[in-house]
């Protein structure tokens, strides 16, 4: 569910800045979306509009602000966004439910600065020579179910390894404290243009070997995975999910484009971490 809003003058240069606001169907959520209406309501300077927003503001968690960045991706060089969290605190939201009167008086101020993470780049090809391509703000996982997953890993064209084992997973610097954590990956600062390449569950004996451990990929190299089977495997692009037969590779380099988040209050990283790991209430 989503509403836009536009803010049709501006203090500081009288151009609209046109605002998408997106919701999951939590009943704290729709509470909070409710009085955020009711609060820019109260804006004479703001307007309801159907399309083209400039801001989306999440309302949710990080599965909201995922499920936003994928309907707008389309329009990364045109759109920020902000996140406000209704559960538990997350990775890609700043604000809390109790500050949307502080949120909503800062839209009059808008400024337009922005901070800006990076994106993976994933293209899938099949037995055919179909390719098919998607973006993943957190990250990409490739499994084959209950059997053992065997697959050559060439980075930069070259062989790195042959990988036996559950599966791998590919995370930006932000996805890197989501599944990339649960399987062993380092928490990377969101400022450093790489991905990581994380191995799941790998066979490692006197006949088969792997590194091991996850590996920090640079934004000028790439990752090949090539599958040595063309039966049914599960491809997870962030929330997006692939089972089918016939894939043959799976190509995973930095993306040209960038996630703009608005920078009114974007909260320290580590600051992040401490908050979701470490920090007990």
């Amino acid at each position: 569910m989503y509403l836009i809003v536009r803010n049709k003058k501006r203090k500081w240069d009288n151009v609209g800045l046109r605002i998408g606001i997106i919701h999951n169907q939590e009943e704290k959520s729709i509470r909070v979306l409710q009085r955020l209406r009711g609060l820019l309501a109260d804006k004479d300077d703001l307007e309801i509009v159907e399309r083209d927003p400039e801001l989306v503001i999440t309302i949710g968690g990080d599965g909201t602000l995922l499920s936003a960045f994928h309907r707008y991706n389309h329009r990364l060089d045109e759109v920020r966004f902000l996140g406000v969290h209704t559960g538990h605190l997350g990775f890609y939201t700043d604000w809390r439910d109790y500050e949307l009167p502080e949120l909503v008086n800062s839209l009059s101020a808008e400024q337009g600065k922005s901070v800006s993470y990076p994106l993976l780049d994933v293209v899938l090809t099949t037995t055919d020579g179909e390719q098919k391509h998607f973006l993943a703000l957190n990250e990409s996982t490739i499994r084959k179910g209950s059997r053992t997953m065997v697959a050559d890993v060439y980075i930069k064209e070259e062989l790195f390894e042959r990988f036996r084992g559950d599966g791998l997973a590919i995370s930006t610097p932000t996805g890197s404290t989501a599944y990339n954590k649960s399987v062993g990956g380092a928490v990377v600062h969101p400022s450093i243009n790489a991905m990581q390449l994380s191995e799941i569950a790998s066979l490692n004996n006197r006949v088969f070997r792997t590194l091991g451990s996850p590996s920090i990929i640079g934004s000028h190299e790439w990752i090949d995975v090539r599958l040595k089977s063309s039966e049914q495997h599960l491809i997870t692009i962030d929330q997006l999910d692939i089972n089918r037969k016939g894939i043959t590779s799976i190509k995973y380099k930095i993306a040209e484009e960038r996630i703009h988040f608005a920078s009114y209050r974007h909260m320290h990283f580590w600051h992040r971490v401490k908050d979701a790991f470490i920090r007990e209430d």
